[in-house]
């Protein structure tokens, strides 16, 4: 369909007083022509200083508005809300679902045809993704890449799974405070987001997978030239997909969401997925549930060799072949009517890819694991869900049945984890409540809780560890994650006691609290647990905790769910 009239020139068309305003208050550089039908693309932009990871992305930025003139349009810069990971607090997911309405709102109330979406950092491509969803303007991702491997001692460092990994060392004794200190300024070598497959790896390949886009640019590094090259692209493809009034409706379907649950188990991808993945779908009407992860990607083999299930990092997936060498070994598993930005099937992108390193990226043939993606359990425990990613669990502990030690708060984990006399053995299972979308707010980072530090010292590495809240996808260990209904909603997590025995059966998926239910039905949350949960007065984190929706179906706002459309409301002026 080739689009005659623009939707901008609902603002600049005609001769009357308000077009006039339009056009005048937007002459500050803009020729006459630049008002003549040409379409106006916004380059919703999440660079910012306290976004580390998107800083670059103004330079960006220049490469995707030289390709929007190059094709004919008008390039606008639109500043978005922008969400560092590692620098928010209490937690970045608190407000992806506000970064993801404000952007909504801008793209509806503001003179534009189309939007390019700069995103890098975890939450910034799902927020912009679940916006351009909702206001189904022509809109392209381009992911700001990450970063190149820094290395220690010789050693090459996977930004965040080495955080982890050598933090435990300090504790466990073996690792210097001095040379964990030393380690902090060879972590991050260049701009770019983490180089692990954490969440922002995980999101950008998803969201190429979904179809969103440009083929072969997800995971390209942040340094890389070629990442200019292709963002140029992007903007000339932006101005096309107004032309051709190419919508997120018209691209994203069931087999879409299909296609970037098998690139997330094939890549080993972050567990956070499964969240923005739910929330995406819910603003497009998809029915995506839990169970179709599980349907569709538990028996996916792990093909790509990559902290924290594996040993490569970022820039060996680039130059090994990418994602979409690692789609052309699983291509039947693929929907295969399920389009891209460019108007074709996704699996259109496949015939020519090939795996340039085979340590990186195993054939289908010979996969790091044969059955690897990741899992969903239920049970008395997590009745609506919660979820475990088997590849970067310890394979022993995937069946065990082990006594509840319980934290009430995070504050309560901190104080008594490496307490002495903290009542805990190897086959003990961590539980940490109160860290859902109500109960902290915000669903943090905390599910990979440190081990105790005397088990540390005796060895330990790994151990069962049970929460509602997510944890970095750049972290690793047997981890349940997600509970569902959380504690602060009233989910079976609340009533545990220590010394409770829970059962973890990965291979039945089962997560099962072994009390008897008459035992349960006597229970009530202890104080505090009560106590411990958010009770916000004002502001953001109060609407956010009256209307915030469970992790099982994406943890987006209730009246935030399916499309708004790009049409405003009323006219001003």
């Amino acid at each position: 369909m080739i689009v005659t009239e623009h939707r901008s020139s609902q603002w600049y068309g005609g001769d009357d007083r308000n077009a006039y305003i339009h056009r005048a208050w937007m002459r500050r550089g803009l020729p006459p022509h630049a008002f003549d039908g040409r379409p106006h693309i916004a380059i919703a932009n999440t660079a910012s200083d306290l976004t580390p990871c998107n800083a670059h992305l103004n330079e960006v930025a220049e490469s995707v508005r030289a390709g929007i003139l190059e094709a004919g349009g008008i390039p606008l810069t639109m500043p978005v809300v922008s969400l560092g990971e590692t620098q928010v607090r209490p937690t970045a997911m608190l407000w992806r679902n506000m970064a993801a309405m404000a952007t909504e709102e801008m793209l509806r109330a503001n003179p534009i045809d189309g939007v390019v979406l700069l995103g890098g950092c975890d939450k910034t491509i799902p927020s912009l993704l679940m916006a351009a969803a909702s206001v189904d303007l022509p809109a392209v991702v381009v992911p700001g890449g990450p970063m190149l491997t820094g290395t220690f001692e010789g050693t090459p460092l996977g930004c965040g799974t080495d955080v982890w990994r050598l933090s435990e060392e300090v504790r466990a004794g073996t690792l210097s405070q001095e040379q964990f200190s030393r380690s902090e300024s060879s972590m991050i070598r260049s701009r770019g987001h983490c180089n692990t497959m954490g969440t922002a790896s995980t999101m950008a390949l998803v969201a190429e997978a979904l179809g969103t886009i440009l083929p072969g640019l997800a995971g390209t590094p942040a340094p890389d030239s070629r990442l200019l090259e292709m963002s140029h692209e992007t903007g000339r493809l932006a101005v096309e997909l107004v032309q051709q009034g190419r919508r997120p409706s018209d691209i994203l379907s069931a087999g879409s969401f299909q296609n970037a649950i098998v690139a997330l188990a094939a890549t080993g991808g972050s567990t956070n997925a499964v969240v923005h993945l739910l929330a995406i779908a819910g603003r497009l009407g998809i029915d995506l549930t839990l169970d179709d992860f599980d349907r569709i990607g538990s028996r996916v083999p792990l093909l790509v060799n990559l902290q924290p299930a594996g040993k490569y990092l970022m820039e060996d997936f680039h130059r090994a072949g990418g994602l979409l060498a690692v789609l052309r070994e699983v291509r039947d598993l693929l929907d295969p009517t399920a389009l891209t930005v460019t108007g074709r099937p996704l699996v259109d992108y496949l015939d020519d890819a090939r795996i340039w390193d085979a340590d990186v990226i195993s054939a289908r043939s010979a996969p790091l694991q044969a059955a690897s993606g990741i899992a969903v359990l239920r049970g008395s425990l997590a009745p609506a869900g919660a979820l475990i990613k088997p590849a970067a669990a310890s394979p022993e502990l995937l069946q065990h049945r082990g006594r509840a030690v319980v934290f009430d708060t995070i504050e309560d984990m901190h104080a008594r984890i490496d307490d002495p006399d903290l009542d805990v053995d190897a086959d003990s299972v961590l539980v940490l409540r109160g860290c859902g979308p109500k109960g902290y707010p915000g669903m943090p980072e905390v599910a990979n809780m440190p081990l105790p530090r005397k088990l540390l010292a005796r060895g330990v590495r790994d151990m069962v560890r049970v929460c509602d809240g997510r944890m970095s996808g750049t972290a690793y260990g047997t981890v349940v994650l997600h509970v569902a209904p959380e504690a602060a909603a009233g989910g079976p997590l609340a009533l545990v006691q220590t010394g409770d025995y829970i059962v973890l059966d990965v291979a039945a998926r089962r997560l099962d609290l072994d009390v008897p239910d008459a035992e349960l039905a006597r229970r009530v949350p202890n104080v505090a647990t009560v106590q411990g949960f958010a009770a916000p007065r004002r502001g953001w984190e109060r609407l956010y905790i009256d209307h915030v929706l469970q992790a099982d179906t994406g943890a987006d706002l209730d009246f935030l769910l399916g499309s708004s459309g790009d049409q405003v409301s009323r006219e001003s002026h």
